[in-house]
């Protein structure tokens, strides 16, 4: 029988669902067990995947190839991406008599759905090109507002480190006085997940007037990423009209890490013999580590 393949962009649930009758007996065992509890098939090993159907480890392999899945870990993620659904103000598929074992576990596979989507659409090429932009900025500005606000004092915390002067700015006012003043060399990294704030648009504009580089941290696509002059294009599956930004935020931070150790690995081993200096003159402040 010929296996008709999903796109990855389907709902993967959804398609197990559709297809349950067109499965050969052992592979219906297969999808019959994930369908049952999707949540617990996601922590399952293959083997234990295979002994909840009562089916054999290669007939596992095979259902997830048959869904467009590399492999079993492929696939696990691509159930976790499907779980995370979302509900209004709180987060992916959350009910209000969930216990807290329940609505931990969606929001840590929503946060692992997220990233990993985050991971195969960000583009190399684009990361290389704003690390290049920042080992190279005489100053750099992080501009965050609102939930990404807490993200741009994060980069600030991390960029310090690389003799550069850095600053991070959470207020509108403040950031259109830095663009007004920016100038050749100075690097502004924008993080908003919507991309369609109209200050940060109106800011990114006026910086690039004046010659600074502006690296956009956004949805791609959006207005903000089509007046930057680097996008690092990210999208997550929450709705900020309703939603507490939770997965997004995580993916942000995590983008400013690569970023950070772009810069760290570009600067070569005689910079981070800097680091380590820093790293080192906060060990008076901490107490020995207890014997156990």
């Amino acid at each position: 029988m010929a296996v008709t393949h999903s796109r990855r962009d389907d709902n993967l649930l959804e398609e197990i669902q559709a297809r349950l009758d067109s499965l050969n007996k052992s592979e219906r065992k297969v999808a019959e067990a994930i369908l049952r509890d999707p949540s617990a098939a996601t922590r399952y090993s293959i083997a234990a995947l295979a002994r909840t159907a009562d089916v054999s480890e290669p007939t596992v392999n095979r259902f997830c190839r048959g869904f467009s899945a590399s492999g079993f870990p492929d696939f696990k993620i691509r159930l976790a991406q499907s779980i995370a659904t979302g509900t209004p103000y709180i987060g992916q598929n959350i009910e209000p008599d969930d216990s807290v074992a329940e609505f931990a576990d969606k929001i840590m596979l929503t946060t692992m759905a997220t990233i990993d989507k985050a991971r195969q659409g960000l583009s190399p090429k684009d990361l290389a090109t704003a690390i290049d932009f920042l080992i190279q900025a005489k100053q750099i500005n992080f501009f965050g507002m609102g939930g990404s606000a807490p993200v741009a004092l994060d980069a600030q915390h991390k960029f310090f480190r690389f003799n550069i002067p850095v600053m991070c700015y959470d207020d509108a006012l403040m950031q259109r006085m830095v663009s007004a003043g920016s100038s050749t060399g100075d690097v502004i990294v924008i993080i908003s997940y919507t991309g369609r704030t109209k200050e940060s648009i109106e800011i990114a504009q006026d910086a690039r007037a004046n010659g600074a580089t502006v690296i956009a941290i956004t949805t791609p696509g959006s207005p903000l990423a089509e007046v930057c002059t680097v996008v690092l294009g990210v999208s997550a599956d929450e709705d900020t009209e309703v939603y507490m930004p939770m997965a997004s935020r995580i993916v942000h931070l995590t983008i400013i890490d690569i970023l950070a150790t772009g810069v760290t690995l570009k600067r070569g081993e005689d910079f981070r013999d800097h680091l380590k200096k820093i790293k080192d003159s906060l060990k008076p402040t901490r107490l020995p580590p207890q014997a156990s």
